[in-house]
């Protein structure tokens, strides 16, 4: 499943799988109950992904740790893009995609605001704001429909980030 995604396509079936893994359809459903399970199996390898998230941060000041979070967070997602699309695409029908796309979403925002000073975290606008430039849907944008390098798309993010942070540590 992995591999069929990687390469493409964004909603493989059972039988995509089982011709992939040069099995027969039954050999999947031994393996996978059903296909929940198998979306199951598929988050938990994809969730070593982000342990460069839980990489102690290089810098002391909270800065450093910005930058060095906006550069691990395009990493990944750069890297997970077609995974994180296959699992939008299935996330209203199964549990387990809902689950861990709001499991992932929570620790993001966790993580964001044990950086950011609380002058900033406290600014309901500008916390937003930066949520939303480090989320993966604005970084799809940037890459699929606005067709950005991954260079330019990390440029965008980054300048947009320190224009909002400029504009917060201003007033």
């Amino acid at each position: 499943m992995l591999d069929l995604v990687a390469a493409g396509s964004i909603s493989p079936g059972a039988e995509d799988v089982a011709a992939k893994a040069q099995v027969g359809l039954r050999s999947v459903f031994r393996h996978f109950k059903d296909m929940e399970t198998l979306y199951r199996e598929m988050s938990v390898r994809l969730a070593r992904d982000y342990a460069l998230w839980l990489v102690p941060y290089r810098s002391d000041d909270w800065r450093g740790q910005l930058r060095e979070t906006i550069n691990r967070r395009l990493t990944t997602y750069e890297r997970m893009m077609p995974f994180k699309r296959a699992a939008d695409l299935h996330r209203h029908e199964s549990l387990t995609l809902r689950e861990e796309n709001e499991r992932t979403l929570a620790m993001m925002r966790a993580k964001l605001l044990t950086i950011l000073p609380k002058v900033i975290s406290d600014d309901g606008l500008t916390l937003e704001t930066i949520d939303l430039l480090l989320s993966f849907d604005a970084w799809q944008r940037l890459r699929t429909d606005q067709k950005l390098t991954p260079g330019r798309a990390r440029a965008v993010v980054e300048t947009q980030v320190e224009l909002v942070l400029a504009a917060a540590t201003k007033s």
